[in-house]
């Protein structure tokens, strides 16, 4: 009995082994959230430099929502949502028909979807500048809307791709052996299977347009402004105001983290059917 216990007791110092330095791991990658949220409640003394003992406070989370933010919040979440719907709008059915169409060189086209990725947003700013000035699409929803729909479908569609790959294409053969027609199968058949990866794939896009900065502050100025050209504001000749800085990065951080812990099961379940291929 006694040999059994150190027996135990040993295993569970081990497991204590292993774990703490994966503990220690998630504590440096969570730190910079964590110090964020905490200078938030700090005052301005107090947040430079650093004090590690203070009174919180929430003079910080008074001004900036006294600031004139929720027109900005507004702004983000429309155009986020609707960029990020016709951005799965228009990639989804794209990829669908690169993985199970009858195109002549499907390869081509997604590596042509892959290539515009890579060009840097700074390279076309002054030619997307000029083309939204003269269609005035400038400080617009409707124009942020479009550039970013611009930017992310190949992101959809590279990534749902991964995911329709591994859905046989025998079920496509047989639904339409059986007289469906293509788009019943892919209402029907293809999109309730890859539905777990057509999620994750719009929550990391709705991720990258909310927190997009580049576009948004050099093609708005009020009326379209989003909240990381509103966080902006606080970058001034005076200095870096960092407790009000962070107490609106919190703000901002919040939606994500909030979305992604709703569909927490559905983004694990959509990264999982990427993951092998057979």
């Amino acid at each position: 009995m006694k040999s059994l216990k150190t027996s135990k007791a040993w295993k569970n110092f081990l497991g204590f082994l292993v774990a703490l330095p994966i503990w220690a791991f998630c504590l440096a990658y969570c730190f910079p959230i964590i110090y964020m949220f905490l200078t938030s409640f700090k005052s301005e003394t107090d947040a430079v430099p650093p004090r590690l003992f203070f009174v919180p406070t929430l003079a910080n989370y008074v001004t900036v929502l006294g600031s004139g933010i929720v027109p900005y919040l507004v702004n983000s979440i429309v155009i986020t949502v609707l960029a990020m719907a016709g951005s799965i709008l228009f990639g989804v059915p794209a990829a669908y028909a690169i993985v199970f169409g009858k195109l002549k060189n499907p390869d081509s086209i997604y590596f042509w979807f892959l290539s515009t990725t890579l060009l840097p947003a700074v390279s076309v700013i002054i030619p997307v500048f000029l083309v939204f000035k003269s269609l005035a699409l400038l400080d617009t929803k409707l124009g942020m809307v479009m550039i970013y729909m611009g930017a992310n479908i190949p992101i959809v569609v590279w990534m749902v791709r991964s995911f329709l790959k591994d859905i046989p294409i025998e079920l496509q053969e047989a639904a339409e052996i059986d007289g469906a027609s293509r788009t019943y199968s892919f209402f029907r058949i293809i999109l309730p299977l890859a539905k777990g990866g057509i999620i994750s794939t719009a929550l990391l896009v709705f991720i990258f347009i909310w927190n997009e900065f580049f576009f948004a502050v050099n093609l708005t100025y009020v009326h379209a402004g989003t909240m990381p050209v509103f966080m902006a504001s606080y970058m001034t000749q005076e200095g870096l105001f960092w407790a009000k800085l962070s107490a609106i990065s919190t703000l901002t951080v919040l939606p994500p983290l909030i979305l992604g812990w709703i569909s927490q099961k559905a983004l694990v379940r959509g990264m999982m059917m990427g993951a092998v291929k057979g």
